[in-house]
């Protein structure tokens, strides 16, 4: 068997020698070849992604959006399905003075998922421990807005005009507790802007009606929206005749639902530029989807507090 390989070989003719050499290099360069081809595909396939997504990145961050779908991020990314916190409110005026009041609250989303409940409990100080507001947000006509007083020990009904009211004596409004429905106010889009270090959107809001404009306190609102997450950072509101009047800073901006990418400020500094007077709004503690029950956003309810 040994030798017959080796008359093979030595009886190999000359040229089968160099054209079997030749068939092995023109294997070995068609192999290169197609990884080379191979290779160029791929970093084809790549640049074609590439490319897609750089035309679909805009969106996906929202820098194509337009005013309306900002707003309309804005009014939702805050909005859990229910929360339970306690929180302090410390009202500066301009003098330094402060007075400190805590309260406990609970929100749920109602069936419609767009639509809130929240109640507040007022815990200190003691001239106002037992005050509670109850707020029930509706679409389709005006919200419903609640107050018990103990000392009256009674529950009063308040109107839909008092949304422009301080909310128990802060320089929060019922309305801006409650949140300024997207459809109540048209939408432009003015710009953009780097804001506490953060890429923003420069969004103006006008009233779509006299109602709107009157009982929302409000003759126009800009807000300075984060386009990574849609957190609305800063607020200013002008009045009735035009004229700024309140600025609204908003900090320590944390991710409450993940799943849902839903976020929530614990800080929130309301500032009266006319006054001096502001009011600092910071969560003590806040915990999202604990399974509020619907049963609890009702007047008995607000009233008893059982």
């Amino acid at each position: 068997m040994g030798r017959a390989v080796k008359v093979l070989k030595r009886e190999q003719p000359h040229n089968v020698g160099r054209l079997g050499a030749s068939l092995r290099v023109g294997k070995g360069l068609a192999v290169r070849n197609s990884t080379r081809q191979s290779r160029l595909s791929r970093v084809r396939w790549l640049m074609i992604m590439m490319g897609l997504l750089m035309v679909g990145w805009p969106s996906a961050f929202g820098q194509d959006l337009p005013a309306q779908e900002i707003m309309r991020r804005e009014y939702f990314v805050s909005r859990v399905k229910d929360s339970k916190s306690a929180a302090t409110m410390t009202l500066i005026n301009a003098a330094g003075q402060q007075r400190v009041q805590r309260v406990a609250s609970q929100t749920r989303l109602q069936e419609d998922g767009v639509s809130q409940m929240r109640i507040v409990r007022f815990l200190y100080p003691p001239d106002l421990k037992g005050t509670a507001t109850l707020t029930v947000e509706h679409t389709e006509r005006d919200d419903d807005i609640w107050m018990y007083l103990p000392v009256l020990r009674k529950v009063r009904r308040l109107a839909s005009k008092n949304k422009r009211d301080s909310y128990v004596g802060t320089d929060f409004s019922y309305g801006d507790i409650i949140g300024h429905k997207v459809g109540d106010y048209t939408h432009r889009l003015i710009g953009a802007e780097t804001f506490e270090g953060m890429e923003c959107f420069v969004v103006e809001s006008i009233p779509v009606s006299d109602t709107v404009h009157r009982e929302g306190g409000y003759g126009k609102r800009v807000s300075w929206i984060r386009k990574d997450n849609f957190v609305s950072t800063k607020l200013e509101g002008y009045d009735l005749q035009g004229r700024l009047f309140k600025r609204l800073l908003v900090t320590d901006i944390r991710q409450v639902d993940p799943a849902l990418g839903r976020w929530q400020p614990m800080r929130l500094e309301m500032i009266n530029l006319e006054t001096g007077h502001r009011t600092v709004f910071s969560y003590d503690d806040f915990r999202a989807n604990v399974g509020i029950q619907p049963t609890i956003f009702t007047r008995r309810y607000l009233e008893d507090g059982s």
